[in-house]
């Protein structure tokens, strides 16, 4: 997770717009007003920022009610300024305007994730709405019945999920998960109005347009766009579902997997089902081939996470990038404290316009965490290389491109690298140990994409009103078979709330971004193994050590969103279109495998 700026939620205040005065005298005269207007906007969200987001820091490494109660005077006061700011950027609407300067009053009303209506009693409703439904999901608790088993909360769930094999198990694993969002449907209604109410007060026709808007493309454009991705993918998904769903048969019996029916929900190793990882075991292609999971050798050589985050680091320094500086070992934690409660989430900190980057992480002794390492840094080095623009125009040229950089680099830990590191004893190409490797892979990419385009598939036909409150559960169910070919464990009617089970709909948070940064970061892997000179199929290459590769990134990275991502991405590609089939390239050995064992299967749902 990238932390740059804290999520803040705005109220705004609808202002008429100014007349276009066709006076040159007067129309230089508001030039320089809307110029010097974004000039004193990107100097005082540039000081407010690494305010609030030094409390944010201090906040989660020592989580106290006293610093909570400072991140809270820190982010009231952003969030004061950013009310009058966004208010009186709408005076400058209908202006002819330099294109940066039109750019950044846009922009400025986009970064608005949750738009307060106007009234104060409507902004403090909605307020307590939002922290009612993120309670209910961090307060998750199940008590096992009559077992003599301690109560398990919600990281413990999904833990124990992913690990049984045992379907009554996994069913009440499931269900308790789900239990807790099932009273959220009237507080989550409420809120569907009052965000479309401060979306509307922007110019929006509702919170889901808002949101399509921020891809510099108008927003039914934006859908569009998606879900001709999701064409170029779905092939892809179909015959990783038909594998997945025969072994699920096999493990479970056919009257609890049918060979032929969509596959319920928690026997998936995910409350959501958004990730297959922890099925590996029961879907590896060579079970006794050599494994390309380097956990084992991180424990034997007894890494610590320093080195751990060392290594990451020496990556992006084969690229070309400078070191990260002293401060950011100084500051960062990379273990859980043992005096104190901290947050172990995996975070990015680019306090200080990226100059004075962070990494706060528990890590384990795992190729996960490495993984997640190599990625989290990604967000450090873009934050550090787009620290050049301004405040408004310092953050990715998309919503996903920022999530896509870390992952380009983790795509680039080929079987080679890990050797090179002293993490494999071999690194072998052999068509089993490749297989494997892709299947892990796709386990977690491919598995995650149709959940990422359902997800807003759903809120933005809330938002819109197509999917009314009286429907919420049947519809979220209807895309969840359409996109996932996924079923609920048992009928789930309309007294359940399922969607809100996932923590970004309950607070209200865009999801998108994560499909589009799996697009990207296939594509930004080809052009970067290309531009290192590599031969071969895709999936073979690493680009690490090609400082010509790094060039082309770094000079992507500095370009922060100054302009429409798909100029940015015109320069870096050649392309002005996100493309999936780099991800169909980087597969083609695991599709033809599949091919082959999906043969007599009656594949789909």
């Amino acid at each position: 997770m990238n932390l740059l700026i804290p999520t803040i939620a705005i109220s705004l205040l609808l202002i008429g717009c100014t007349e276009n005065s066709q006076d040159p005298a007067v129309q230089e005269s508001a030039t320089a007003q809307a110029v010097e207007f974004i000039a004193d906007t990107n100097r005082e969200l540039s000081g407010l920022e690494a305010k609030t987001a030094a409390a944010a820091f201090v906040w989660a490494t020592d989580m106290n009610d006293e610093r909570g109660m400072i991140l809270a005077q820190a982010s009231a006061r952003q969030s004061d300024w950013l009310v009058q700011r966004v208010a009186d950027s709408l005076t400058f609407g209908g202006q002819d305007l330099p294109a940066d300067t039109r750019r950044a009053l846009e922009l400025l009303k986009l970064d608005v994730e949750q738009p307060l209506p106007a009234d104060p009693n409507a902004q403090r409703e909605l307020s307590a709405i939002l922290a009612d439904l993120e309670r209910r999901l961090a307060e998750v608790q199940y008590c096992p019945a009559g077992q003599g088993k301690p109560c398990m909360d919600g990281g413990d769930l999904q833990y124990a999920l992913a690990a049984t094999r045992d379907h009554d198990d996994a069913l009440q694993y499931w269900r308790a998960w789900h239990q807790a969002s099932a009273p959220m449907r009237p507080a989550y209604t409420r809120m569907v109005e009052l965000s479309n109410a401060g979306a509307r007060a922007l110019g929006y026709s509702d919170q889901g347009s808002l949101w399509r808007s921020r891809y510099d493309m108008d927003p039914q454009s934006f859908e569009q766009e998606t879900n001709r991705l999701w064409q170029q993918l779905e092939p892809l998904y179909e015959a990783l579902h038909c594998h997945v769903r025969a072994k699920l048969s096999a493990q479970y019996d056919a009257s609890k997997v049918p060979l032929d029916a969509p596959i319920p929900a928690h026997l998936l190793g995910n409350i959501w089902g958004q990730n297959w990882e922890s099925l590996y075991e029961l879907v590896a292609p060579y079970p006794e081939a050599a494994s390309p999971d380097p956990g084992e050798r991180l424990r034997s050589n007894n890494m610590a996470p320093v080195d751990m985050v060392k290594m990451s680091e020496q990556f992006y320094l084969s690229l070309g990038f400078a070191p990260l500086p002293d401060s950011f070992w100084e500051r960062s934690i990379f273990s859980q404290a043992a005096d104190r409660a901290m947050q172990c989430h995996p975070t990015a900190w680019g306090l200080a316009n990226g100059a004075d980057p962070r990494l706060t992480m528990c890590i384990d002794q795992t190729y996960q965490d490495l993984k997640i390492i190599h990625h989290e840094l990604g967000h450090l080095f873009y934050n550090r290389a787009s620290g050049v623009q301004p405040a408004l125009f310092h953050a990715g040229a998309n919503p996903g491109f920022h999530e896509a950089i870390g992952d380009t680099v983790v795509l680039a830990m080929t079987p080679a690298y890990l050797k090179s590191k002293g993490l494999l004893a071999e690194a072998t190409q052999s068509q089993e140990v490749v297989l494997n490797e892709q299947m892990q892979r796709a386990l977690d990419r491919i598995a995650l994409l149709p959940w990422a385009i359902l997800v807003d598939q759903w809120r933005w036909d809330v938002f819109s009103g197509d999917i009314t409150s009286d429907d919420y559960n049947q519809r979220w169910w209807q895309l969840r078979e359409r996109y996932q070919g996924i079923s609920p464990p048992g009928e789930r009617g309309e007294d359940y709330f399922d969607p809100g089970a996932k923590i970004h709909v309950a607070v209200n948070e865009s999801y998108t971004r994560y499909f589009t940064a799996v697009v990207l970061q296939f594509q930004f892997y080809r052009e970067l193994c290309q531009e290192a000179g590599h031969t071969g199929p895709l999936h073979q290459c690493s680009f690490y050590g090609s400082e010509s590769a790094g060039q082309k990134l770094d000079s992507m990275l500095a370009q922060g969103r100054s302009q429409p991502w798909q100029d940015t991405l015109e320069a870096f590609s050649g392309s002005r279109e996100m493309d999936a089939s780099a991800i169909t390239e980087y597969f083609e050995p695991l599709s033809a495998w599949l091919s082959q064992q999906n043969e007599g299967r009656s594949c789909g749902w």
